[in-house]
């Protein structure tokens, strides 16, 4: 079971879930619930803490799809299962398949889910910094629209990341980044340049006109009940998981 697991569902049938790392089997240092595929960890252990995540989920494992995250802003439309292909290199996927949960990874990066329950479509965005700024979540929220999403109807949940107090940055990043959205432009606790991507990917949404949005109060640098690659480099990632009855 996983140690902390936070979900949510709305009235018509939209589900959002993000994980801790506690309750998989991951040794040191990526213990325990890693769900990441591609950061060193042994690949037995993997599969392992993917299908108790998901069964802890009320879900099929093989029905959890994931992607080759590459901090870009290219989106895919998911039919259904890779199956034996591989995971294509997107940062956000979007959805029509009721009952298909569709994941994303992230260590301090924010996790973006989407649903839209009247249209039944769903989306899960990976929003780094390069991300935020090239636009991954204006991208999947347009995906969305072109399967029927109305963006008043959105509903946005954005899970444990690093926190602006805590994300440092060159000044010159810094001014970088604002120019692209200003809402993202931060100071550290110390009193040096910093970032808040989530703040960013929360203006986006609201010049998209989605409303519905909550934020995560988790920063996943503080809290040693999260991965965190800015603190500790070589370690696990969590998953936010989206899906519709």
């Amino acid at each position: 079971m996983i140690g902390q697991r936070s979900a949510t569902s709305t009235a018509n049938g939209a589900h959002f879930a993000f994980t801790d790392r506690w309750g998989g089997v991951s040794a040191v240092p990526y213990e325990e619930l890693n769900l990441g595929g591609a950061v060193g960890d042994d690949p037995e252990a993997v599969r392992a803490n993917r299908e108790s995540a998901a069964a802890s989920l009320g879900l099929d494992a093989g029905r959890v799809v994931w992607m080759n995250q590459v901090h870009g802003a290219d989106v895919a439309v998911v039919e259904g299962p890779w199956g034996e292909r591989p995971p294509p290199a997107v940062d956000a996927l979007v959805s029509t398949r009721r009952g298909l949960a569709l994941a994303v990874l992230t260590a301090d990066c924010t996790p973006v889910l989407l649903a839209d329950p009247v249209a039944g479509v769903v989306g899960a965005a990976h929003a780094g910094r390069p991300g935020m700024v090239a636009g991954i979540v204006p991208a999947a929220v347009l995906a969305m629209t072109e399967l029927g999403a109305d963006p008043a109807r959105i509903v946005a949940r954005t899970g444990p990341a690093v926190c602006g107090r805590c994300y440092e940055v060159p000044e010159e990043m810094r001014a970088e980044v604002a120019a692209a959205e200003p809402a993202a432009h931060a100071e550290t606790s110390w009193g040096t340049p910093a970032v808040d991507v989530t703040a960013g990917v929360h203006a986006q949404l609201e010049r998209l006109g989605v409303r519905d949005r909550e934020r995560s109060s988790v920063c996943t640098r503080e809290s040693g009940d999260h991965f965190s690659y800015r603190r500790d480099r070589t370690t696990g990632r969590l998953a936010g998981y989206v899906w519709l009855d």
